[in-house]
């Protein structure tokens, strides 16, 4: 073979790298942009009995509310924490990764709202999703004074625990409310404010 046609070949060569490295990056776009979204109201298929309401709100009424899973496990800290310790409390659950910019602009909200309700029997917790170790975790609830536990869930395995259509995987951040019982009371699938995360709250803590 010619050293010509050996040169033509590397150019071929250099242009099928950059083709490859152009998808590649354009695929690494679409997950970052599917996993980390501004919210929504579709949790997947599968009948969880929430009604839609306004602000992206979905409620469940108190006798149509399913069971919270066994979420327990490190926290990113490196202890043990288990919701149902809580079990008599009203309790917010807030799925996030340190990666995720609407997860950012909530961050300071949610700890707002656990400041002022936690003297009345509301408790927080968080589970960090797709962050590859602790550290980033950490940095972020550090820079947001984030200081409610959060579970440690790099692979999103507890959130699969969760019934068919209560929780999109794809849209993060999302917020849980557990009520007294342990049973899911209203969710969201978007980055909150404070005024709309005590819209959820509040109805749930109200009740006896």
């Amino acid at each position: 073979m010619s050293a010509a046609c050996r040169a033509d070949q590397r150019p071929n060569r250099t242009s099928r790298s950059r083709a490859a490295l152009l998808t590649a990056g354009a695929a690494v776009a679409a997950l970052v942009l599917s996993a980390c979204g501004s919210g929504g109201t579709s949790g997947g298929a599968g009948n969880t009995n929430f009604i839609a309401g306004k602000n992206g709100i979905d409620t469940a009424s108190k006798g149509e509310r399913d069971a919270v899973p066994d979420l327990s496990g490190k926290t990113i800290d490196g202890k043990q924490l288990d919701i149902r310790d809580y079990k008599g409390k009203v309790v917010v659950v807030n799925v996030w990764g340190s990666w995720c910019g609407p997860c950012r602009a909530e961050a300071k909200n949610l700890e707002s709202v656990y400041q002022d309700t936690k003297g009345q029997g509301v408790q927080f917790i968080g589970i960090n999703t797709r962050d590859s170790s602790t550290s980033p975790a950490l940095a972020f609830e550090k820079e947001f004074g984030v200081t409610y536990p959060s579970l440690y869930d790099p692979t999103g395995k507890l959130m699969l625990r969760f019934k068919k259509g209560t929780l999109n995987p794809q849209l993060i951040p999302s917020t849980l409310i557990i009520d007294r019982n342990g049973k899911v009371a209203a969710r969201t699938l978007q980055a909150l404010s404070e005024e709309t995360l005590r819209k959820m709250l509040n109805p749930v803590l109200a009740e006896k």
